[in-house]
């Protein structure tokens, strides 16, 4: 049986199938690469298993698969598409013995080939719409491989019934649609038919269900790993089924090219942070490269997703929306998807639409056609289409005996009480309409209850003067396209029955769908305002003739060049731009579970060696020490600030050894900072960034610029002020030299916002002030130019050389973006001659993410036990006053007059 307990999911997350019972489960033989040969590149034509050859069962299992990074045999550029289910029709044989295939025309996976360079091989990867048997399983997959170039997944029938009935159809398809588990039978009218409803999965979330989500993505993951060359493939994964595949991709192979595309609605934040493992599936897909939408809507709903529960913001740069991801960039696409125009063009020559072409203009004569083609499910909005349908009868007269709305509804997937509720409400409404409006030669609503065929479907798109969509969510919805492609009709046909004149469409389409964006000759309609609807239905058929060819135009033009192929091919040429830089930076993985995620650096950035820094340290004779306080001696989640004894006591021992410059660098005011540090006598300490500075606790404060007029001060308070009324959780911090806004306990959306907006304004209001505006982690800041803490550090170091005690070792640590221009003034220092030549330079950051810093070290813990270490080896003075007459001298001097270029954003005069 499968746990339910949470804990067992790092089980799952890392394939500990034992820990969990599950080996073998189901009496399923776990496919491995054995018994599965590769195959030629070549593929062949649809055949059945009966007609394979003999193969050669004695082959070596050993060049069967890719499990590491080492390259395949196969060639490189290869595309291997993974999703839930093949492109491919299985079909028990009449006679019982074997399987035929054959390619399912009508899927998207297929299609986008089309999009694919010629050069790039495709696999699939995914599950048979059809029970193999287990002793089967293996010829199956041996057959797809070899001719439909497909590697099929297995799911026990206890792991699927789980994993795709109860998980992604009871749990995130109700969700990603706007639909909340209020009751235990809420998503009760999404479930398959085939799904027990008795199971736990009914409408609230079930552990159990998304373990077995889980388990299954791993399942996907073990095969795409006996068919890949990580070194050379794509993986383009699809839809929501498998969005936990890339969290298993990642961790295997770290520079995996990865791409995922969701094929549905991507709901709002308020809606998403309702499922208990949100931030599992965050970031999972935070695990590639590229992440896909329809819509600017959907996408912004996530990266709305991706702020407020991960803290992470996007950036758009020359047109390129992407998301900084511990140094990887996860790229943003939006595209939405589009129809095969070959495949609808070769329907429009079909001789069987002839005919039926010609009986429904013979069965329509003289009428205004309608048409709705949806599947019968409870978010397609086919009982409001027919009572807009009804209102515009009624509030037109004109149209009662002349317009028919035909509604196609495909039959229902799914069963439940929603379901039924709508069925009947459907069936109610079309009789009530027929009797109020109809006569013995006229039924103005034409309902169609089964399966209709291609062609069929096409001679009523032919026919249709108007479609009408009013689905109130859905994630794409092609039928607005299929409908303007039939209208055109197929290129150089010359058919008897084909609508004559000018081509000319209508589409009258819900706000609600994916498409709408794209159709910007469409009437959008909020499908839950019925008279509105209704409007738009008069106004798409009384509409001009000239204007209905006109919106034609448009569309088509639209439709034809923004194919399937045209969307693929966008999606591939980004996900290559995404990962451009994959084999040049240095990555590795970090993280258990859901956590784990690729930290992607420059390939000169490394760890702190400690033995490497102490050996330095011990051959140097004048050194520089420069530390951050917040994030580097003390956690930045630490309730309690103030410095523990055991970094007093290190800072002091590095302060008693002559040869020691140490200097605490902060953005903290400098009566905290005198406060807690006051035990360390012969500490220097640079305060608000630099603006304060003192060289030990004996010496008076000095400042770094010549500032006599903080008059801006009364300036940048008020728009301050302003924006921290109307931020609920926003505060000013009043320093001597600055101010700072911070919002970090505000709303992250509405802050980040007024952040940006008040660094626009108050760069507007002092445009003619000697000051500089910033904005940080949480905070926007004003303060004088000049001051940063590069530019002390470069004060500090020019000030040991004008006292003959030029430095031999630097040292310097930070963990923010503050830090990050002391980085890069001490990069810069050795060729200006400021140090001494070869001075070993150690920049350092906390945390690993990307820096100007060479090293980094991972957390404050690090920090001190290096710290300690040099402690360790430091010698502690001799002649007690020898330092105090170091400070003294380098007191001194005027240190004001020292320039250095600032690196801070200036705002206006100097």
């Amino acid at each position: 049986m499968m746990s339910r307990s949470y804990t067992n999911l790092l089980d799952l997350a890392e394939g500990n199938f034992a820990a969990l019972g599950m080996a073998g489960g189901g009496g399923r033989r776990r496919q491995g690469s054995f018994g599965m040969k590769r195959m030629s590149r070549v593929m062949t034509v649809p055949g059945t298993l009966s007609e394979l050859d003999g193969e050669d069962e004695s082959e070596p299992a050993a060049t069967n698969s890719v499990a590491s990074d080492v390259p395949s045999s196969l060639a490189a550029d290869r595309l291997i598409v993974v999703s839930n289910q093949l492109p491919v029709v299985a079909r028990r044989r009449p006679d019982g013995r074997g399987w035929s295939f054959s390619w399912d025309d009508d899927s998207l996976l297929l299609q986008l080939r089309d999009g694919i360079p010629d050069e790039m091989e495709v696999l699939f990867v995914g599950s048979l719409r059809a029970d193999v048997p287990v002793a089967e399983q293996d010829e199956v997959s041996q057959a797809l491989l070899d001719r439909f170039r497909c590697a099929p997944v297995f799911l026990p029938d206890h792991i699927n019934d789980r994993y795709y009935h109860g998980f992604c159809k009871r749990h995130l398809w109700p969700l990603f649609h706007y639909m909340l588990p209020f009751s235990s039978s809420a998503s009760a009218a999404t479930t398959s038919s085939s799904a027990p409803t008795s199971s736990p999965g009914n409408g609230r979330f079930d552990r159990s269900a998304w373990e077995a989500y889980v388990l299954a993505n791993k399942f996907f993951f073990e095969k795409v790993v006996e068919v890949i060359n990580p070194e050379d493939d794509y993986v383009w994964v699809h839809d929501y089924h498998l969005m936990a595949l890339p969290t298993f991709l990642r961790r295997r192979f770290n520079r995996l090219r990865i791409g995922f595309f969701l094929h549905s609605p991507f709901p709002s934040s308020e809606i998403y942070r309702t499922l208990p493992v949100r931030e599992e599936i965050l970031k999972a897909l935070l695990n590639c490269d590229l992440i896909g939408f329809h819509t600017f809507d959907y996408a912004r709903h996530f990266l709305s997703c991706c702020s407020r529960m991960l803290g992470i913001e996007y950036q758009s740069k020359r047109g390129y929306i992407g998301l900084d991801y511990f140094g990887r960039t996860v790229g943003i696409k939006i595209m939405p998807v589009g129809i095969h125009m070959g495949q609808l063009q070769s329907g429009l020559r079909l001789p069987d639409r002839e005919w039926r072409l010609s009986e429904l203009q013979q069965q329509f004569e003289g009428k205004t056609v309608l048409l709705g083609v949806d599947d019968m499910d409870i978010f397609k909005g086919i009982n409001l289409k027919l009572l807009a349908f009804e209102n515009m009868l009624r509030t037109h007269p004109k149209w009662q005996g002349r317009a028919v709305l035909v509604q196609i509804a495909n039959p229902a997937r799914g069963k439940g009480k929603d379901l039924e509720a709508i069925q009947a409400e459907i069936q109610e409404s079309c009789q009530r309409i027929n009797e109020d409006f109809g006569d013995s030669g006229y039924s103005p609503v034409v309902f169609i209850d089964r399966d209709v065929s291609t062609v069929e479907k096409i001679a009523y798109y032919t026919i249709a003067e108007c479609v009408v969509v009013t689905a109130v969510r859905d994630g794409m919805n092609l039928t607005p396209y299929e409908y303007i492609v039939c209208r055109q009709g197929a290129p150089g046909s010359e058919s008897i029955s084909e609508v004559s004149g000018p081509k000319k469409s209508m589409l009258v389409v819900s706000e609600f769908i994916g498409c709408s964006p794209s159709l910007s000759g469409a009437i959008r309609v909020n499908p839950w305002n019925i008279e509105a609807t209704a409007e738009g239905m008069n106004e798409a058929i009384s509409m001009s003739e000239q204007e209905k060819q006109l919106r034609h135009e448009k569309h088509y033009r639209y439709v034809s060049s923004h194919d399937v192929a045209y969307w693929s091919k966008s999606f591939i040429q980004d996900l290559e731009r995404a990962c451009k830089d994959h084999f040049r930076r240095t990555c590795w993985g970090i993280g258990l579970g859901f956590g784990f995620r690729v930290v992607a650096l420059d390939p000169h950035f490394t760890k702190l060696n400690i033995d490497s820094i102490v050996n330095a340290y011990e051959i140097s004779e004048s050194r520089a020490i420069l530390l951050d306080y917040d994030g580097t001696l003390v956690p930045q989640t630490s309730i309690i600030k103030e410095p523990n004894p055991e970094v007093l006591s290190i800072i002091n021992t590095l302060c008693s050894d002559r040869r020691n410059i140490v200097f605490l660098v902060s953005g903290r005011d400098k009566d905290t900072l005198g406060k807690w540090f006051a035990s360390c006598p012969k500490l220097g300490i640079a305060a608000e960034h630099g603006y304060f500075i003192r060289w030990s606790r004996e010496e008076e404060w000095q400042t770094c610029t010549q500032v006599l007029d903080f008059g801006w001060m009364q300036m940048a308070k008020p728009v301050m002020n302003l924006y921290t009324e109307a931020t609920d959780g926003s505060s000013i911090e009043t320093k001597e030299s600055g101010l700072v806004w911070h919002h970090q306990d505000a709303d992250p959306g509405f802050g980040s916002s007024q952040a940006k907006e008040m660094l626009d304004h108050l760069e507007s209001v002092l445009a003619n002030e000697p000051v500089s505006v910033k904005s940080g982690q949480f905070i926007v800041e004003v303060k004088p130019q000049g001051v940063s803490k590069g530019v002390v550090a470069e004060r500090i170091l020019a000030s040991m050389k004008g006292t003959g005690k030029q430095a031999d070792f630097v040292l310097c640590i930070g963990d923010d973006r503050s830090d990050e221009d002391m980085f890069e003034n001490i990069a810069d220092i050795m060729k200006r001659n400021i140090v001494a030549p070869r001075t070993p330079l150690f920049a350092c950051t906390v945390g690993q993410k990307p820096s100007k810093a060479k090293f980094y070290l991972d957390d404050t813990f690090e920090v001190a036990t290096m710290l300690s270490a040099l402690a360790d080896v430091t010698e502690p003075e001799l002649e007690t006053d020898s330092a105090d007459e170091l400070a003294a001298s380098i007191s001194s001097l005027d240190i004001g007059d020292e320039q250095s270029e600032s690196t801070d954003r200036p705002i206006g005069r100097s």
